[in-house]
């Protein structure tokens, strides 16, 4: 370029160079310093109209397009590029700027026929159809967007980013792949990138609502639950009926203990869509909340049509459960529990004896041989983990230490699991946990923990301890014995029954797949107890069990104890914990931002007529309790056989 800075043929020469490097600008000043000294060179035109549909621009290149061809009218792959572009703009016209403005007409047959494989549950298909046209045209951009869109329905986030960065990059005016990426990286939970991401998408449609949306989802799941429900006023200003838009918000409002706003928010999306079924299962989820007479004869009519989709019949039978419940109709409650859990549990996938076999291996590697090797470094701030079966008291113990000044609250952290994911994606393809931490040294433990409070690191606010309350850690009491020793572990103990019983009337937003069929919780219950009983013989006192019960009964007691085990001093504000101003992200919200009270405990018993299949399965374990915590058919049994 240097000897022959006026040559045509290598001015766009250099300019597709630069466009492949996405160096657009360059690309754009060596296209123009062609066509200033040669008006009528066709090639400069139809260089034109590439960079023009690469930046967005379909208009722009179909006026190129026309150019080049008025010059050279025998260039057929300008000719083939125009009748592409023509179509993209009457695209965008056609459907409000929600299509891709790049290439998504092209291969149209194709395109439909994976998008139909979609549809009938057959996304191997699809993906196959979408990678053919990226090798055949590596600038596809609909192709891009709809591959990152098999990827994330795979879980396969990492691999979604990429094809949907690639798709922003050749259509960054192209709504629909910003709202595709931003929920990828939310569920990367790469927050600056996703917000970045919808701030761009806001820039580019500013008037649309789900622009908004996008953003708020962003927010709110970073923590920022103020900017979330803000963001959703401009969602409903622009909207006023959306009825997602309300049922979120109040999701928000709830969280921060916002309740009557949360109320009439969830009572504002039901007003706007009848059928929105998450609106009533999220008012009974409040736990503090009772349905007027109207509201429950609503509910009972959804329930009777035969198009209602499985996942409100699930989140109505629920919330009907739960109100049965507080008017002490307790069979006609069951009944709606049972019918919740048959309708969800065909939605899960859950294997009982895979989770047997993983909890035998977990047990015969971490013997006191294992556990007893050099562990890795003390971890600053210290972790506080409350594990144990959902729906056992944890929330109150969370609410509890997260009341005291040394302690951060945060919520249900998914951090620990993720660490351990990424260790297995170092180790050779088929390496399950826990054998992909038998080979580890002190360093390697170290980078366990130092890597699980870098993650941690966006959830805290610099107390010298921190609460991480995913109830699923008890798997991993021995890897935390290694990786942070002086981490601690607090596992929540209720009555088998009440424990089991409290997670079968919890209707889950996701996880927990055990909890949908008795025999299956009460199989995982002893699994669970098996695993705890293990700790305890491996790592005494490293685990301290606390009784929902005895909280109740004696809560000083308790809290003294709970926070000597942590190496806390006594704070009276632990005793008033339901004054405590923090969001609260589960099914216990309401609840702990109460006095103690112990109507909870025994519940049990009102249902004990329902529960055989959980009696018969946990009989060796409710055969050690006290006979006055025996459920009477059991106790019948033992007399009957003596």
């Amino acid at each position: 370029m240097q000897k022959f800075p006026h040559d045509a043929n290598l001015l766009c020469l250099a300019a597709r160079a630069n466009m492949a490097l996405k160096r657009f600008d360059a690309a754009r000043q060596q296209v123009q310093s062609a066509l200033r000294q040669f008006p009528d060179f066709a090639a400069a035109h139809d260089a034109l109209g590439d960079l023009s549909l690469l930046q967005g621009n379909a208009a722009a290149a179909v006026e190129a397009y026309e150019r080049a061809l008025r010059v050279d009218p025998e260039r057929s792959a300008s000719a083939q590029k125009l009748h592409r572009a023509r179509e993209l703009v009457m695209q965008a016209s056609d459907d409000d700027g929600q299509r891709a403005p790049r290439q998504s007409m092209a291969y149209p047959q194709e395109i439909s026929e994976a998008r139909q494989f979609e549809k009938d549950g057959e996304p191997e298909k699809a993906e196959k159809i979408y990678r053919q046209i990226l090798k055949e045209d590596p600038d596809h951009v609909e192709a891009c967007r709809l591959l990152g869109g098999v990827a994330a329905a795979h879980e396969r986030y990492r691999e979604a980013e990429v094809f949907l960065q690639r798709a922003v990059a050749l259509a960054p005016d192209y709504p629909r792949a910003w709202v595709d990426l931003v929920n990828v990286q939310r569920e990367l939970e790469k927050f600056e990138d996703a917000t970045e991401s919808a701030e761009k998408l806001i820039a580019l449609a500013p008037d649309k609502a789900e622009s908004y949306m996008a953003y708020a989802s962003v927010v709110g799941a970073a923590g920022d639950h103020d900017a979330a429900i803000d963001t959703y006023g401009k969602v409903l200003k622009i909207s006023p009926e959306k009825a997602g838009a309300l049922c979120s918000m109040a999701h928000h409002q709830k969280t921060i203990g916002l309740t009557d706003d949360a109320v009439a928010a969830y009572r504002a999306s039901i007003a706007v869509q009848a059928d929105h079924a998450e609106a009533y299962w999220s008012l009974a989820n409040l736990k503090t909340f009772r349905f007027e007479l109207a509201e429950i004869e609503a509910m009972q009519s959804l329930l009777e049509r035969e198009d209602l989709p499985s996942e409100s019949r699930a989140q109505l039978n629920n919330a009907l459960g739960l109100e049965f419940e507080a008017q002490k109709n307790f069979d006609r409650a069951f009944s709606h529990f049972e019918q919740c859990n048959i309708v969800r549990r065909q939605a899960e996938s859950y294997d009982p004896v895979e989770t047997e076999t993983t909890h035998d291996r977990v047990i015969e590697m971490f013997d006191e041989a294992f556990l007893s090797q050099p562990a890795g470094d003390v971890v600053d701030p210290a972790p506080i983990f409350v594990v144990g079966l959902p729906r056992s008291g944890s929330t109150l113990i969370e609410q509890i230490l997260a009341s005291h000044s040394k302690v951060d609250g945060t919520h249900e952290l998914s951090d620990l699991s993720k660490v351990v994911r990424n260790l297995r994606r170092r180790s050779p393809p088929g390496t399950r946990f826990p054998e992909v931490v038998a080979p580890l040294k002190p360093a390697g433990w170290s980078r366990i923990g130092s890597e699980y409070l870098s993650r941690t690191e966006r959830y805290r606010a610099g107390a010298d301890f921190f609460i991480d309350k995913n109830p699923n850690n008890f798997i991993f009491a021995g890897l935390l014995k290694l990786a942070m020793p002086n981490a601690k572990i607090i596992n929540a103990r209720r009555h088998p029954l009440d424990s089991c019983l409290g997670t079968f009337k919890q209707l889950f937003a996701s996880g927990q797949p055990f909890g949908y069929d008795m025999d299956e919780l009460a199989e995982y219950y002893l699994q669970y107890q098996r695993l705890m009983d293990h700790w305890h013989r491996v790592m005494p006192g490293f685990v301290l069990d606390v009784h929902y019960e005895r909280v109740v009964g004696d809560l000083e007691g308790e809290v003294r104890r709970l926070l000597d085990f942590c190496g806390l001093p006594f704070e009276d504000r632990c005793l008033s914990f339901h004054k405590t101003e923090r969001a609260v992200k589960t099914a216990s919200s309401e609840q702990v931002r109460q006095p103690i009270y112990s109507t909870s405990v025994n519940l049990w018993r009102n249902y004990e007529m329902h529960l055989a299949p959980m009696v018969h399965i946990m009989a060796p374990l409710l055969e050690a309790l006290p006979e006055g915590d025996q459920p009477d058919s059991l106790l019948r049994m033992k007399q009957s056989s003596a």
